[in-house]
């Protein structure tokens, strides 16, 4: 059983059309012109949101890694340097925010601490967004739960234990729980979409799909399995630097996905027996007897 969730202005459960998430996350590299180009890939391709990620790298990167040296396009710098390069501010954040207001497009965003979803709550978001990396975060799902929006929960690289708790947590009055496995890019054998009936099966609350993989199939498959919500990485070009672009589709690849998912929803039916009126021509053709 499944409760239905309205984001925004649209509902989002069994018997809704599919909610479909670009992640756009980090993929920006720093660069609001190229965020800007990734809505608009997302725009084009019918998605209903997009997403990006938030943290504060002072309270987020812990102090063993501040210092590490990484090889990245501003060439080779700290850790937290690199974190506060692809962070955006509230100037970036506020044209974003305009931005998707005039094209139409919901944004928000996935929140690493305390710190980010305060400064997320000032853009008025429909929803929250919490990382599988953060769902042990008993302060932070609590945090997250007093803003009273609609949240995203992902399960990756989490028990279902920890599932359990994090859901009793965040309550499932306002949730939808998501399938996922946190590897970048992540292999077909470790997807495990059947996990998606055992949420269902469990869970009180609307399930979706987040997704790492490469190609379209698996995630055209979570939503025969039932999820009314999926969420993919987005990117301008897979070979472009950074963690998560080769685990991200490319913009005519995620116009492929969401003409797909409609296919799928439409001949997906509401599972009611029936002859169609486009059967009965071909039943008085082909049917030679009819005892009962």
């Amino acid at each position: 059983m499944t409760s239905t969730v309205k984001i925004g202005d649209k509902f989002v459960g069994d018997g809704c059309p599919v909610f479909i998430i670009a992640e756009i996350g980090i993929n920006h590299n720093g660069s609001l012109e190229l965020a800007k180009k990734l809505i608009d890939a997302a725009i084009n391709a019918g998605c209903d949101a997009v997403k990006f990620q938030k943290r504060n790298p002072a309270l987020c990167v812990p102090e063993e890694q501040k210092n590490i040296l990484k090889e990245t396009p501003w060439g080779l710098v700290t850790y937290m340097e690199y974190r506060c390069r692809v962070e955006f501010g509230k100037e970036e954040y506020s044209e974003i925010d305009q931005y998707c207001k005039d094209r139409n497009i919901m944004w928000f965003a996935s929140c690493w601490e305390k710190d980010s979803v305060n400064f997320i709550e000032e853009f008025d978001l429909p929803c929250y967004k919490i990382s599988s990396a953060c769902l042990t975060d008993e302060d932070l799902l609590l945090h997250i739960r007093s803003k009273e929006r609609p949240i995203l929960l992902s399960t990756g690289m989490s028990t279902m234990e920890q599932i359990m708790k994090a859901v009793k947590l965040v309550g499932n009055n306002n949730l939808v729980l998501l399938h996922s496995t946190s590897s970048y890019p992540c292999k077909n054998e470790e997807l495990n979409l059947k996990v998606i009936h055992t949420l269902r099966s469990k869970f009180n609350c609307a399930i979706g799909y987040s997704g790492h993989e490469v190609g379209l199939i698996p995630t055209i498959a979570a939503v025969c399995l039932g999820g009314c919500l999926v969420e993919r990485h987005i990117t301008l070009d897979r070979t472009m630097w950074g963690t998560d672009q080769a685990s991200s589709i490319e913009p005519h690849g995620f116009e492929k996905l969401v003409h797909n998912i409609k296919v799928v929803e439409t001949a997906i039916g509401d599972g009611k027996k029936c002859v169609y009126p486009s059967e009965k021509e071909v039943m008085e053709k082909l049917r030679r007897r009819t005892s009962f």
